[in-house]
């Protein structure tokens, strides 16, 4: 039986999203805007998206995509890779856990996290960003110019809605 047309373009919009959030999260990681990440960020960038990652899994899979063994994969390559780990059915505990992560870093609880601290958080969960790549991802981040995020920011960032 064919889907109704309104639930076929439900699931069309649903998958635009994600390609969305995944191709904001890629060019945020593609810091040389190369049109390529290393592996290496791969990890990382599932990890700041709230996602457990099994690392024998992950090494398999990368394998598969980076065939050749360069130690980066384009934007195709990472959608392969993120259509292993994201489930539909987890985005709304995703979301939780990154209301959670916010929480942790806004100690005042004022609602707001500084771009510095953004940035060393950043930095923690990859030491191959250079300060160049950080400010780059700030301004990015950052689109009111405040110097804080707030969490709509944050969210933004994190899932590219």
């Amino acid at each position: 039986m064919v889907p109704p047309p309104a639930q076929v373009q439900a699931m069309l919009n649903e998958d635009q999203q994600k390609t969305d959030m995944l191709k904001k999260t890629f060019n945020m990681f593609d810091t040389s805007k190369c049109g390529y990440i290393d592996t290496h960020s791969i990890s990382t960038i599932f990890s700041t998206m709230g996602q457990i990652l099994d690392e024998e899994e992950l090494i398999k899979i990368i394998t598969r995509v980076d065939y050749e063994g360069a130690g980066r994969v384009n934007f195709d390559g990472f959608c392969e890779i993120a259509s292993h780990f994201l489930d539909e059915d987890d985005a709304e505990a995703m979301q939780e856990e990154l209301k959670e992560a916010f929480r942790l870093y806004d100690k005042e609880g004022n609602g707001y996290i500084t771009t510095a601290t953004l940035k060393e958080i950043l930095a923690a969960l990859d030491d191959k960003l250079t300060p160049e790549d950080l400010d780059g991802m700030i301004s990015e981040i950052d689109t009111d110019g405040s110097g804080t995020v707030d969490f709509d920011e944050f969210m933004e960032m994190m899932t590219g809605e």
